[in-house]
């Protein structure tokens, strides 16, 4: 999950909007840490060249460089972000080669589901895509707020209930990555990672074709299963029995995870409080 090797276009740029961002603060943090050492060694007390000006009140030419370093560096800085900002808006289509796969993304407790309703088929905590082709993602969450990050492809994004979020991503290189929930949502969040795997588009066919005969069937009821508080150690997959699920889940007509249930030892669990300090 190294964000400093890219394994895509949008990632290569947030790479190279951290490395400037970087080299733009230290063109000001190194030369001030010289200055503060250079000027103790010089005005130190064993200096007899050093001066000493009691009366010195104001200076314009000395005022102006104050000023001036930190506001061009302020203005440079954000310019960088600005303009890499608006060129990396996730809603902005990537270019690539052959046919766009189009995949929609609900953050469950605490796992990922990705449907392919396209290819009419769903699977959990694993991300299949072409090399080289345009990935078209709608994002959604099940019940909390929630974060889309693979640090080597691409920008994090949030997940929202009841609302769709988009985000348009391209891999450059076959292999396996991973990727992981960026926002602390609950006892299962250190589990919330999925895998990302990049195969060749003649391969990716066939793996549709193989994922299709799956026994398990994703619809409103195996769905209302998933979302339960669990961590999925597997890697199941899904025929999909609805291309309109993940339209069902965006808009709450299947109603939200049901969170945590209170238990016994819960409601057993004595109450602390202003009451019962004795």
């Amino acid at each position: 999950m190294n964000i400093l090797e890219p394994q895509g276009p949008i990632a290569a740029a947030n790479s190279t909007i951290l490395i400037d961002s970087i080299a733009i603060m230290l063109a000001i943090v190194v030369p001030t840490i010289v200055a503060i050492l250079a000027f103790a060694f010089y005005f130190r007390q064993s200096n007899h060249r050093a001066f000493y000006l009691p009366d010195f009140a104001y200076s314009g030419r000395l005022e102006l460089v104050v000023w001036s370093i930190p506001a061009l560096t302020i203005i440079l800085l954000g310019g960088v972000a600005w303009i890499g900002s608006h060129q990396l808006d996730p809603r902005v289509p990537v270019a690539g080669t052959g046919s766009p796969v189009r995949i929609q993304v609900v953050s469950l407790d605490w796992k990922w589901l990705f449907i392919y309703p396209d290819q009419r088929i769903a699977t959990v905590n694993s991300l299949t895509v072409p090399v080289g082709a345009p990935l078209q993602l709608q994002l959604t969450s099940s019940s909390v707020m929630n974060v889309f990050f693979i640090p080597q492809l691409g920008s994090m994004i949030y997940t929202m209930n009841g609302m769709v979020t988009h985000l348009n991503l391209r891999a450059d290189q076959e292999g396996d990555l991973q990727g992981l929930s960026a926002h602390f949502s609950g006892d299962g969040f250190p589990n919330m990672l999925f895998d990302v795997h990049v195969i060749s588009p003649l391969d990716f066919p066939n793996w549709v074709a193989a994922t299709a005969r799956s026994g398990n069937v994703l619809n409103e009821d195996s769905y209302k299963k998933l979302t339960e508080q669990s961590i999925e150690t597997g890697r199941p997959t899904y025929r999909l029995d609805d291309p309109r699920l993940f339209d069902d889940i965006a808009t709450l007509r299947i109603p939200p995870g049901p969170g945590p249930q209170l238990t016994s030892s819960n409601l057993a669990r004595p109450q602390t409080g202003v009451g019962n300090v004795r």
